[in-house]
């Protein structure tokens, strides 16, 4: 059976498969995770830093490598690539240099006299099953602080990303992971769901679909496993009266079509005021006509193919039923005629709630214009939606935006600049966006065992 196979989505052609793991195959690797977690999680921080320090390392090494194998999988232009693994070599940095201290004893203040302190451990084998977006990245900011916890990893990565996985299985061999502590799998969906269920895993970390969220958490629940979910958005990118307008379009443009429009927390709502919004139509739609969309190979393209040609047909399907109800097309909207997942830069206005792409995460180069009258309308349009993963604020007034980020219904909320990540900053959303957060020193704290020991006076 071959699920895992690489299909460059620039010309649809499949270039290799990869053989589904065996059920055999899925035991041995949850027998070597689970025989690994014990030494793992009493091996001294040193040791861990060391292996962390040693995987940013080989990411560095490796770049231009590893750069070309998510190009070829799913599409990323090359110098998106590259910036993909430097973030990946920064966050495992991130860990190596931090994690120590994130991990250190807490003492508590106690009444009766004595002391008390809570020690933070491993919990066990986790299982991470992680989408082809981002390939490395999504990988990193699960692996990297649960790795320095103490956990092991058994690492299910999506279908069409088999090369990327590979190759970062082999940077954990290649750094002195011990056997078992990063295992790549193959699986099925139906194998996925059995490791989730035996009793050796004791977390699951998800990126993905509201529906792949909603499968994981009920196995997850009926057996008592913690998980962590991060599913889809649908981010409002407020532009107020105050905002610099150009600045707030050159933010927009990089916010929603950055990796082909393919990220969970991209500006794909454009919530502009009125006072600016002719001014930002202008403004954005002459941005976003003239980036260059092309070979992702080449340095130059800001734009490629979609991740699949299913994924190109779903968003055109979104589209389409949009214009069909009334949206105006002010760029794009259409589906060249040529081999591969290709779609247009798109820009929709006019979109109202009976129509699909009002409620429904569109995950693709299309944004939604909305004209509002003032931030109080801004703000309702922008918490009218199932997701709350993050949002953007443009704005000169530093009060306003302070005020108006406060009432936004999202885990994020960047002001004056696109939608971005860094290692240091916790990431994750509410609502329908998804439970727990990546990243940052809370991403330390998903997968631990907060042990309290209590010593009398």
């Amino acid at each position: 059976m071959r699920l895992y196979a690489v299909t460059n989505p620039a010309t649809g052609e499949t270039v290799k498969e990869y053989p589904t793991a065996t059920d055999a195959e899925i035991r041995a690797a949850l027998a070597a995770s689970d025989a690994a977690f014990t030494a793992w999680n009493r091996t001294p921080l040193e040791n861990r830093v060391k292996l962390l320090s040693r995987v940013a390392e080989l990411y560095t090494e490796r770049r231009e490598e590893l750069a070309a194998i998510v190009t070829r999988e799913m599409g990323k232009p090359i110098f998106q690539a590259r910036i993909e693994v430097d973030i990946v070599a920064s966050i495992y940095r991130y860990y190596a240099e931090n994690g120590p201290a994130f991990l250190k004893d807490e003492e508590l203040d106690v009444a009766a006299g004595g002391t008390a302190i809570v020690r933070k451990d491993g919990l066990g084998v986790l299982l991470g099953i992680m989408p082809w977006n981002f390939p490395y990245y999504q990988v990193a900011r699960f692996a990297a602080p649960n790795l320095m916890n103490g956990n092991t990893i058994l690492l299910k990565h999506a279908p069409q990303c088999p090369e990327s996985a590979l190759a970062m299985e082999q940077i954990f061999l290649d750094a002195g992971a011990p056997e078992g502590a990063y295992v790549n799998i193959f699986a099925t969906n139906g194998q996925v769901a059995d490791v989730i269920a035996d009793p050796r895993v004791q977390g699951v970390s998800l990126t993905g679909s509201e529906r792949a969220g909603a499968a994981v958490a009920e196995i997850a629940g009926r057996n008592l496993k913690k998980v962590v979910l991060e599913l889809g958005g649908s981010d409002p990118f407020l532009v107020l009266d105050s905002a610099d307008v150009g600045q707030a379009a050159t933010h927009a443009l990089f916010g929603r079509f950055g990796n082909t429009g393919q990220a969970c927390n991209a500006a794909k709502r454009i919530i502009v005021d009125d006072a600016v919004y002719d001014e930002f139509v202008e403004k954005f739609v002459g941005a976003v006509t003239s980036v260059k969309v092309g070979d992702p190979t080449e340095a130059d393209t800001f734009m490629g193919p979609l991740s699949s040609t299913a994924a190109r047909d779903g968003l055109a399907a979104q589209v389409d039923d949009a214009v069909a109800k009334g949206a105006t097309v002010l760029a794009g909207g259409s589906r060249p005629e040529q081999p591969g997942a290709w779609f247009q830069p798109t820009i929709l206005t006019g979109v109202t709630p009976e129509m699909r792409a009002f409620s429904e995460e569109l995950f693709g180069p299309v944004a939604v214009l909305y004209r509002v009258a003032n931030a109080d309308e801004a703000v309702e349009l922008a918490n009218n939606s199932a997701y709350g993963l993050g949002a953007v604020i443009q704005s000169t007034d530093a009060a306003k935006a302070q005020e108006i980020a406060g009432r936004l219904d999202t885990g994020m909320v960047y002001i004056n600049e696109a939608p971005g990540t860094a290692p240091e900053l916790p990431f994750g959303g509410i609502k329908r966006s998804g439970v727990g957060r990546e990243l940052g020193k809370y991403g330390m704290d998903e997968f631990v065992n907060r042990k309290l020991i209590r010593t009398a006076k």
